[in-house]
């Protein structure tokens, strides 16, 4: 396994958010988190990148605890994130912002007069390839389409060499056509790259066409998980959250 998650809990004030979640993710694994607005999807994501650090439990990545690790060095040990909220540097080139994430993994400082600037420029260029903005490296972050400037982000997170990838939303104010091209890309950078990915998404039809497993969270717990068709098939699941989505 590759995340193991223990009894983990977490309350902003008396408002209970994630209640006894456990969670283990396989090596190699594409899981999906879905669950009503609420559920507590993008805490647990928080809970497990660092950003909020739980009231009790344990989380654990490639056998080391990380749970009160700050976020910074959780992506160094290989576990990166994008948010909802698009997160780039919108006055940078494409290629500049996939170039900052990669010399600050290597611990390079971005100098344009840096030795370091030619020494990863290949591996900027392989990510560009990688997340199909080759065409647009010189263009500005805010100048992007929306689907674009999601690529963009999965670029940069792509720039610390991750072997866990946590997408928080992926696909949201996507065109259709941008959806399928992106899940498209996140399943075949999963082969490409080794990675794992676990992610949280609205729209059933990119769930049920990418996931291997599924965990639905309602109210803050694991109401239930299983592969695609257990889930669909969870009369529970189907009451309290998909209904006719499916």
């Amino acid at each position: 396994m590759i995340l193991e998650i223990q009894n983990l809990n977490f309350a902003f004030g008396g408002l209970i958010v994630t209640n006894g979640v456990d969670l283990v993710l396989k090596k190699g694994e594409i899981r999906a988190i879905i669950g009503p607005n609420g559920a507590g999807k993008t805490t647990l994501f928080n809970l497990i990148s660092g950003y909020y650090k739980p009231d009790s439990g344990r989380i654990t990545f490639k056998g080391e605890d990380i749970t009160n690790i700050p976020p910074h060095q959780i992506c160094r040990r290989g576990l990166a994130r994008s948010f909802q909220v698009v997160n780039i540097y919108p006055r940078l080139s494409v290629f500049e912002n996939i170039q900052v994430a990669v010399l600050s993994h290597h611990g390079k400082q971005a100098d344009i007069f840096s030795p370091a600037l030619k020494i990863f420029k290949e591996d900027t260029f392989q990510i560009l390839e990688d997340v199909g903005l080759i065409h647009l490296l010189k263009v500005r972050g805010d100048n992007l389409s929306h689907g674009d400037k999601k690529r963009l982000e999965l670029g940069i997170a792509l720039g610390n060499e991750p072997e866990l990838l946590l997408l928080d939303e992926p696909t949201a104010g996507m065109s259709l056509e941008e959806t399928v091209s992106t899940m498209t890309l996140v399943k075949d950078l999963t082969e490409k790259r080794d990675l794992n990915i676990m992610f949280t998404e609205h729209d059933m039809t990119v769930v049920f066409g990418i996931a291997e497993s599924i965990t639905v969270l309602h109210q803050g717990t694991i109401l239930a998980e299983g592969t695609p068709e257990e889930v669909r098939k969870n009369e529970e699941v189907v009451r309290v959250y998909l209904g006719e989505a499916i």
